[in-house]
Parts: structure tokens; C-alpha cells; sequence
């Protein structure tokens, strides 16, 4: 079978005195006779060029699905008067929601995903909210991917589902004290969530706007403080904070203003007490703790706690009745401070493993000295653990199963550092059998999989992966870049990845690859690389500066198109990331962005094997940019390496939506890496 060619026609850009051919541009019209048939084509043509290794997909999806505990519960937690705990069933795609009243074996069943999911190719819940007296479910649903959901309610008593239904919300939504009025956010044209709603459960209609947000530049988001004692409505940007709170027995006032924005000055907000702790990058850039009475929260009240630190990121504060949990990280690892209140005694958490992560369970209860943590690594399973933050005790409540006799002892984690062209050490992450080099010298050639993301100032956890021990067992090393324009190494580290440095992203991650090389880890005829959105165009971008440095590349959901897309202000996204980007409106930043973006700059030159996947439905790296970086690809490239576009025509941003689907789709990139190696 032939590759498809898409159809060419003529399209111009003129912009800061340059002309640009665009030959694609109509793929962004999905009514285009062109467009459908040639998703299609692709599509056909990755099912016949796959045929050959439907052996090894068939094996390697068997092979994770043997790996989990299909019929599966978690980890109780207690709010209230009940535990609550999800649960799944053996070939069932989604989670059972439960709740059972404190010392009563009687389960109750709150939400059953898959009923919900029936009839749809695709299922995602944004939330569900549980109300503080317990009577009252409201949760919110999407069944195409665009992540546009509708917000329904539920009685817990009768099990009747209230008529309620509105549409247009988002993710950030909580309830009052009041257990009637419940807070929710809505998006506007281009899915920006900027407004907020108060809503009486049970009731016709949105409710009433609290909050509305002109700037395009900014998100709306809203949630209920540990303690009950408040609600806080946050403003941000990229850049830039706003935090407003309101008293959560009386949801009907008016939600206070604790600090007026200001550009580049980013803070966050929680409450333990009779405070509020503040988390913020005014006057130092990881982030430095302060705390303001809560009944004048003014800024000359506010005194510090934790001094800012060029080494150490303070990324997130939870605040209990005599603690404060507070997550650092420092050199790509995340750590764990305890912060006693009644006396300001502190102490780390310590760990033992080379490269780890761990992060909050579900802590709902304000009145414990018990904190739930989960811990996990490359090679261990997540693990559940109750943390006495007194007596500095831990105890394991569940460390998720691993059939199939997979033993961590067999595998080793290490941490390396690459040197980046301008003298950078950047941290890479990586996981491999123990045996794969137990002759001594590594010899390049071990298969290797360089994972890479870098944007946004998100973090790429070093975490577990069931699916990856595939890999693993057949011969691969794993690996993390922990690259610039991520929060892998501190707020710092992400400034210097982002608008006109953000050509640090893409040769860090070059130097990444080139150190595993030359240590021996690998070879380039041995070295597949993987990143998915953002870190798609990661992807794009280093195969065009350095095809011959890698043989596979798999990207998934790639902003391929950048230029055009941050040129067009009607879509998701576009003005709300000028301050990750910068504006193409202006030359500086639309000759630096046009100098890296992958659309802009294919050759007609040879690149290695490419799997590109895309969401039809995808409101935030839309189907048509991968498509079009697809059909450029494949129009200019020299070579004879596969090059194959998968578009999922039911599914949006993150692919399919049940966990079978989900190992469908990585038993998939795994074969195709796999075979082309």
C-alpha cells in the first residue's frame, strides 16, 4: 500500500515583511472534501504498515493486562462520617466510585463510570464532589474528548438524580459549607474556563455569576480550603496570580481580594488555623512561605516562614489542624518538609532511592496528624503510606499490585547528568534490567527510550510504569530528560525554557541523548525518543536540528504548527500562552518561534521512523497540526524509513479514554518502537 499524499493548496501568510507558502493550511477545516479522506488514508495505511507486528501488539498488550489486578480497591479515605474508595472489575474500562458509613460493611455505590460511559467511545469525569453533610453528589462528565463537560447532581439518599444539567464546565468546581450551594466554572469561546458560577443544587438554570474574567491572558479557578473555613477563587496566568476568599458559610458575600495582581509575581493560598500561608515567587523565584493572619490578610502583615532558596522549589503547601506538609524539590527530585504549628519544629522525610517521586493522597480530613503520601520510582510501584507527622512513623497501606512475578530487586534506578552546550548540568532519570550490564562496560548497544517534555514549567515525574516493564525485560533502557522549560529543577529552570530561550528545551534534550551515547547506554541506530504535546513539538523540533541522532521518534498529540497557531487568537489556548510562547505579532518573537517551530522548518532531507498521533477531537493541540507536520514530512523527506499518522477520530488530548483503550494504545507505540529497532 502506497503512503497517501494529501492534497496540495496554495495558501499565503505575509507577516513582518515575509511571505510564507503554506500548501496544508486547509487541513484545519475538517468540512474540507480534502481533510476526512486524507485522516482516513493515513490511518488505513498505519493499519496495513502495522500488519506485521499485530503479533507483537497482541503480546505486548497481553503482557500489561496479565501485569494488573483487573478487579482491584483502593485505599479507603474518611470524610466525614464515611470512607470512600474506588474499585474496579475485571474487564470493565472505568472505576467504581464507593462510600460505606464509618464501621458498616455496607458499600454504596456513588458513581459506576461504566454505566455512565455506556453508549460512547469515550468517557472522562472531570469530578465528583461528595457535599460536606454527604447528602448530595455533583459530578461532571465528557463523551467526545473536547473536555467541554456537562454538570449533573445526584441525591445520595435517594439515589435520584436531580435535574440539573449544565453544560460548558470545566474542572475547577467545590462545594460550601451549606451543602445546598455548590461553585463551578464555565469557558468561554476559545475553552478558556472565566467565569464563575453559584449554583443551588436542584435548580433550574446556571445560577448566579460571581465572577467574570476579561483578560484572555487569564484562567478562573475555584476550590474549598482544607479546613473547611473558606473558599478561594484564583486568577492566573502563566505569569501572574490573583487570589480572592470568601467565608464558606456564606457562599451568597463577596469574595475578598487578598492581593491585587501583579505582573510576574505568582502566589498561592492555603489556610490552616487561624492563617493563611502563602506560597510565593515575589523577591525569589522558587518560591519562598509566607503567613497572614486570616482576618487581615494585608500585605504588612504578612511574615515569612520559609526563606526562598536558589537550590531548593517550594511547590506545594497542605495545611492540617497542627501541620503544614510542604513538597520541595531540589536537583529534580521531589522531597517532603513537615512543619509542626503549636511549636515550628520541621523535619525532611527521607528516602532512599537514587531518583523517586512522591506526592499527596487523598487527604480530606483537616483534624489529623496523619498525612497520606504516595511514593513511587521507575522501578517500584505506587505505594500508599499514612505518615504520623508526630512521631514521624510510616505505615504502607497498599503497594499496587505487579503480577506476573515481577521483581523491583531484578532492576536498577540511576541518576546521570548530561552537560548542555552552555555548561548546564541537566538531570536525566533512567531505569534498566540489572543484568542488562552485568558484563561490565556498556557497549551501546542496549535499545533505549528517551522520554522528554519540557514546557509550561510542568514536571515529568520519575514514576512507575507497569506497561514499561515490557521494555524493560526486553532489553531497554528507560529514560527521563529532565529538561529546561519544565519545573524539574525549580521555578528558574523553567524560566530558562520559555519564550526566547526556548531553544534551551530542544538542546538540552540534545545533549541528553548525545551523553547516554557516549556513556555507552546506547547507540543512535538504537535510540527511540517519545513526547507528547508540547513535548511533541520537542520532537519536531530536535528532528529537524538532529535527524541523525535518533532512529525512532514517536509523538503523540504534537503543536507542530506553532507559528500559525499562536498567530490565530480565536483559538484554544493561543492568547492565554503568548507568556510561554511569546506573540508572533511582534518580530522578535515570530522570527524566534518561525526558527524552531517543526511545520516551519521540514527539509527535504532523511529523518528517522515516526509514529505521529493525533485526537480528532483535541480542543488543545488540534487534529490538523500534526496532520499538516504529517503530510510536510512526508512530502520532503528523502528517506525510507516509515512515517505513520494515527489519528483517533472519537478521542481529544489525552487518546483513549479506558484503562484496556489506554494499553491498547501503548502496546501500540511500544510495537512500533519496538520493531523498528
Amino acid at each position: 500500500m502506497e503512503a497517501p499524499a494529501a492534497p496540495k493548496h496554495r495558501h499565503e501568510r505575509t507577516l513582518h515583511g515575509e511571505t510564507v507558502v503554506d500548501e496544508w493550511f486547509y487541513l484545519r477545516d475538517r468540512t474540507h472534501p480534502d481533510t476526512i479522506p486524507y485522516l482516513e488514508a493515513e490511518n488505513a495505511y498505519t493499519a496495513e504498515v502495522m500488519k506485521p507486528v499485530e503479533g507483537l501488539l497482541r503480546l505486548l498488550y497481553d503482557e500489561m493486562v496479565a501485569r494488573i489486578q483487573e478487579t482491584d480497591v483502593s485505599v479507603p479515605w474518611r470524610f466525614r462520617a464515611h470512607e470512600y474508595y474506588s474499585r474496579t472489575e475485571q474487564g470493565k474500562q472505568y472505576a467504581i466510585y464507593c462510600r460505606r458509613a464509618l464501621a458498616s460493611p455496607e458499600e454504596e455505590i456513588l458513581l459506576d463510570c461504566n454505566q455512565l460511559a455506556e453508549g460512547h467511545n469515550y468517557f472522562s469525569l472531570a469530578f465528583n464532589r461528595v457535599s460536606p453533610d454527604g447528602r448530595l453528589l455533583a459530578y461532571a462528565v465528557d463523551t467526545d474528548g473536547s473536555e467541554v463537560y456537562t454538570l449533573r447532581f445526584r441525591n445520595l439518599e435517594s439515589g435520584d438524580t436531580l435535574p440539573d444539567a449544565i453544560t460548558g464546565v470545566y474542572y475547577a468546581a467545590d462545594w460550601a459549607a451549606d451543602s445546598r450551594t455548590f461553585f463551578y466554572t464555565t469557558l468561554d469561546d476559545t475553552k478558556r474556563p472565566y467565569r464563575l458560577w453559584r449554583h443551588e443544587a436542584g435548580s433550574i438554570g446556571p445560577g448566579v455569576l460571581v465572577y467574570e474574567e476579561a483578560d484572555a491572558r487569564f484562567n478562573v479557578a475555584i476550590d474549598r480550603t482544607r479546613s473547611g473555613r473558606f473558599l478561594l477563587l484564583t486568577v492566573d496566568s502563566h505569569t501572574t496570580t490573583e487570589v480572592r476568599y470568601l467565608d464558606a458559610n456564606y457562599p451568597s458575600g463577596e469574595f475578598r481580594l487578598l492581593q491585587p495582581r501583579r505582573h510576574d509575581v505568582e502566589y498561592f493560598v492555603e489556610h490552616q488555623g487561624s492563617s493563611f500561608y502563602i506560597r510565593t515567587n515575589e523577591n525569589g523565584r522558587n518560591f519562598r512561605l509566607m503567613r497572614a493572619p486570616d482576618g487581615n490578610p494585608s500585605l504588612e502583615n504578612w511574615a515569612e516562614v520559609l526563606p526562598h532558596r536558589e537550590d531548593v522549589a517550594i511547590e506545594q503547601v497542605d495545611g492540617f489542624e497542627n501541620h503544614l506538609a510542604v513538597f520541595e524539590r531540589a536537583e529534580a527530585l521531589r522531597r517532603l518538609r513537615i512543619i509542626r504549628t503549636t511549636d515550628n519544629t520541621e523535619h525532611l522525610v527521607p528516602f532512599d532511592e537514587p531518583v523517586y517521586t512522591l506526592f499527596g493522597d487523598r487527604n480530606e480530613e483537616y483534624g489529623t496528624a496523619q498525612f497520606r503520601f504516595v511514593y513511587t520510582s521507575p522501578i517500584a510501584a505506587r505505594s500508599v503510606y499514612d505518615y504520623d507527622m508526630d512521631t514521624r512513623q510510616r505505615e504502607l497501606k497498599k503497594r499496587d499490585a505487579v503480577l506476573g512475578g515481577y521483581d523491583p530487586a531484578n532492576y536498577a534506578t540511576e541518576r546521570t547528568f548530561a552537560l548542555a552546550p552552555d555548561g548546564v548540568r541537566v538531570p536525566l532519570s533512567l531505569a534498566y534490567r540489572k543484568d542488562l550490564f552485568s558484563l561490565g562496560a556498556r557497549d551501546g548497544r542496549s535499545p533505549l527510550y528517551l522520554y522528554g517534555y519540557g514546557a509550561y514549567g510542568l514536571i515529568t515525574e520519575p514514576a512507575f510504569s507497569s506497561e514499561r516493564i515490557s521494555l524493560l525485560d526486553r532489553g531497554f533502557v528507560f529514560a527521563i530528560a529532565h529538561i529546561r522549560g519544565s519545573g524539574d529543577n525549580g521555578r528558574r529552570w523553567y524560566d530558562d525554557g520559555k519564550l526566547l530561550k526556548k531553544k534551551h528545551t530542544f538542546t538540552d534534550f540534545i545533549a541528553c541523548a548525545e551523553h547516554l551515547i557516549a556513556e555507552g547506554y546506547t547507540s543512535p541506530a538504537k535510540l527511540a525518543i517519545v513526547g507528547g504535546s508540547a513535548g511533541g513539538l520537542l520532537m519536531g523540533a530536535v528532528l529537524n536540528m538532529r535527524p541523525d541522532l535518533f532512529h525512532v521518534a514517536v509523538a503523540h498529540v504534537p503543536f507542530a504548527d506553532v507559528v500559525n497557531t499562536m498567530l490565530d487568537p480565536t483559538l484554544p489556548l493561543t492568547v492565554t500562552e503568548y507568556e510561554e510562547w511569546g506573540n508572533p505579532g511582534e518580530k522578535q518573537f515570530y522570527d524566534y518561534i518561525r526558527s524552531y517551530a517543526p511545520y516551519e522548518n521540514v527539509e527535504y532531507r532523511a529523518y528517522p521512523n515516526v509514529l505521529v498521533i493525533a485526537g480528532l477531537n483535541d480542543p488543545r493541540v488540534p487534529y490538523w497540526e500534526p496532520a499538516k507536520w504529517v503530510a510536510k514530512l512526508r512530502d520532503r523527506k528523502t528517506d525510507a524509513n516509515v512515517l505513520l499518522l494515527k489519528t483517533q477520530m472519537g478521542a481529544g488530548h489525552g487518546g483513549p479514554s479506558g484503562r484496556y483503550a489506554r494499553m491498547a494504545e501503548k502496546a501500540f507505540e511500544f510495537a512500533f518502537i519496538a520493531s523498528r529497532l
